[in-house]
């Protein structure tokens, strides 16, 4: 028996639900819509692992998946969005390397809220200076005091991390800034979580393992201003310059990955968009943090309450020693990926878009179940 209702397990007795950081689940109609892909992709006879990254029907099918993203946000036209690897981590990088030129200065503030945000700024100390503009909390639990940034109206940018994946943080809100100072966000976990308004940001970048399915692309999304002042010796794979007038496709890009993007983009319009998903997700977290809030300190979240990710449920047992066993009763239900982030320990649900509120339902009856055996 998995820990859902009798009528859910009858659904599903025998699926395994992954609740993983990332890579994430992907819907079933994605996973069976893929398999056709891989045999017979566009009625062409070829598989898409064998689709050329210059053939007619990749260059189609990354047309489609920068439209369906233009769609969904409603982006404005003097933005650009390019398709290209290496992950966020890539990405720390590729932003200084690129955005230090903007207004003649090789300096930015960067928000440091938890461990990616921290890592980020690691990175970008070695093309320029960075201010941290914030006080660290200590273990990264709760968005630092407003009152106390120290904001630098002659930044390149300011830098920040919208959600905190192995801390269980997420901002409510766009920080404010100097009118003329960018602002640059790793939306890595909850893009397509939730409508942008993105002409608020002068960059954003997100990896597609997350709300898109497959690990492989990395999505940026950039004002046309800023493409264009990178420091010299930036690699032009890293270059944002190069990557648009490539329509990046400058080096062979991960076909496959970009086609299931694509479908995974297809299923978030067919579903009501970003507002529906926005409204599961709410739904889910909800859920969640309800079960830890009135499990009588049995469960606790790190996290304060005001901050709280909707994405990534941070939590611990009152009984630290019990944990291990809770992940593995987990895993023998069906439930995986819920390990906390090596640096922190503990549990961490993740609850991207593909998660259903009848997934949620399966682990909350697992969690009840194992309070009641180990309380």
């Amino acid at each position: 028996m998995n820990g859902c209702s009798e009528d859910q397990e009858k659904r599903s007795p025998k699926e395994i639900i992954s609740f993983g950081a990332g890579p994430s689940k992907v819907p079933r109609l994605i996973r069976d819509r893929v398999q056709t892909g891989i045999m017979n992709f566009k009625n062409t006879g070829l598989s898409i692992l064998e689709t050329g990254h210059r053939s007619k029907e990749f260059t189609q099918l990354m047309d489609s998946c920068r439209a369906r993203i233009r769609r969904l946000f409603s982006i404005p036209d003097n933005y650009q969005v390019l398709f290209l690897q290496g992950g966020a981590t890539g990405q720390f990088d590729a932003i200084p390397m690129n955005l230090f030129g903007n207004r003649g200065v090789t300096k930015a503030d960067y928000l440091v809220t938890g461990s990616w945000s921290h890592n980020a700024a690691k990175e970008a100390r070695k093309y320029g200076a960075v201010k941290e503009v914030c006080t660290r909390v200590e273990g990264f639990t709760e968005l630092p005091n407003r009152m106390t940034w120290h904001l630098d109206p002659e930044a390149a940018y300011l830098y920040y991390c919208d959600n905190e994946t192995i801390n269980g943080i997420e901002f409510n809100e766009v920080p404010q800034t100097h009118l003329d100072v960018p602002i640059v966000c790793d939306m890595s976990s909850n893009l397509f979580s939730r409508p942008v308004d993105i002409a608020r940001y002068g960059l954003i970048i997100a990896g597609s393992q997350k709300n898109l399915g497959c690990p492989g692309l990395t999505i940026v999304i950039i004002r046309n201003d800023l493409i264009g002042n990178e420091l010299t010796g930036t690699p032009g794979i890293l270059s944002y310059r190069i990557q648009a007038a490539n329509a990046s496709v400058y080096n062979t890009p991960p076909t496959f990955t970009a086609y299931v993007v694509d479908e995974m983009l297809n299923w978030i319009e067919s579903e009501g968009g970003l507002q529906e998903m926005a409204r599961r997700t709410k739904a889910k977290s909800d859920a969640v943090y309800k079960a830890i809030d009135s499990s009588d300190g049995f469960y606790k979240c790190p996290a304060a309450k005001k901050d709280r990710s909707r994405l990534n449920i941070v939590l611990h047992l009152s009984d630290r020693s019990l944990e291990s066993k809770w992940l593995e009763e987990a895993t023998h239900q069906g439930f995986v990926g819920m390990s906390g982030h090596r640096s922190v320990g503990g549990i961490r649900i993740s609850l991207y878009n593909a998660i259903t509120m009848e997934d949620v339902n399966c682990v909350l009856n697992f969690m009840s179940e194992f309070k009641r055996k180990y309380s």
